[in-house]
């Protein structure tokens, strides 16, 4: 072979290459804009951040974030339903443009995915009935909790749970409110509106705090490398700040005002 044709030729393959290559990784913001859906994944067992209303449609403040996205960037969005354990895994492989999923931040999470400024206020506790003491985790000693698997309070918990302390684990909110509702577990670790949520549905067993895990507001989750979209998310989160329109979701969701300090 001639070496000036072999030459060409590999020219010609690295082109070629870095071509596919940006086609790989086109800026995501523009694939939405040029598609016209925003696909988000959103919780589905998670009230009020999100559930399933009457008319078998998801509704919560997930759902609402979302959908106000979509408008300010312009485009339909198109909600997919996640778990706790695999709404990351939807981001990062391209099944979701967004998870807005009731998403703590914490420093394993932020090697795989990036996360906007938090547009609701959420904290995680330990939970139970008025007549179980529990003011610390070492009062726990002994006891039996339930909560959702991989969630951020079963991560902080983890850190900080005394050996003796039987932990059951659950695949999705359901299965951890449901093990606390029957008396499989004396308490719960969940979020502040969860424990909230469940007490305004049913006076079976009454969910009062015990003591705080962890503030952690909620976040966007955005892909690695997706700074335009990050960027342009923080926009509209600031605007819908400014304007009133968060805090109209939150009275919605949470009857409550947003902290002055989210």
């Amino acid at each position: 072979m001639k070496r000036r044709p072999f030459i060409r030729r590999l020219a010609a393959g690295a082109v070629l290459s870095l071509l596919a290559c940006s086609a790989v990784f086109a800026d995501v913001l523009d694939d939405i804009k040029e598609a016209g859906v925003l696909t988000v994944a959103v919780p589905q067992d998670f009230p009020p951040f999100g559930s399933v209303g009457t008319d078998l449609k998801p509704i919560g403040y997930d759902i609402d974030m979302a959908k106000l996205i979509a408008d300010d960037l312009g485009v339909l969005v198109e909600l997919v339903p996640v778990t706790s354990t695999n709404r990351i895994p939807f981001l990062t492989t391209g099944k979701a443009d967004l998870v807005i999923s009731s998403l703590g931040k914490n420093p394993d999470r932020e090697k795989v995915i990036d996360f906007t400024d938090a547009y609701a206020p959420f904290f995680n506790g330990v939970f139970g009935p008025d007549d179980v003491a529990a003011a610390d985790a070492a009062a726990l000693s002994g006891k039996t909790l339930g909560v959702t698997r991989g969630s951020i309070e079963d991560l902080e918990l983890s850190k900080i749970a005394p050996e003796d302390l039987t932990i059951k684990r659950f695949e999705d909110n359901n299965g951890t409110i449901s093990a606390y509702l029957s008396g499989q577990v004396e308490l719960i670790a969940t979020g502040n509106v969860v424990a909230a949520a469940v007490n305004e549905q049913t006076d079976q067993r009454n969910l009062s705090v015990k003591f705080l895990i962890k503030n952690s507001p909620c976040y966007v989750g955005v892909a690695k490398g997706e700074d335009a979209l990050k960027a342009k998310v923080n926009e509209i989160i600031a605007a819908a700040k400014a304007d009133g329109r968060l805090e109209k979701i939150a009275g919605t969701w949470l009857q409550q005002p947003l902290p002055d300090d989210l």
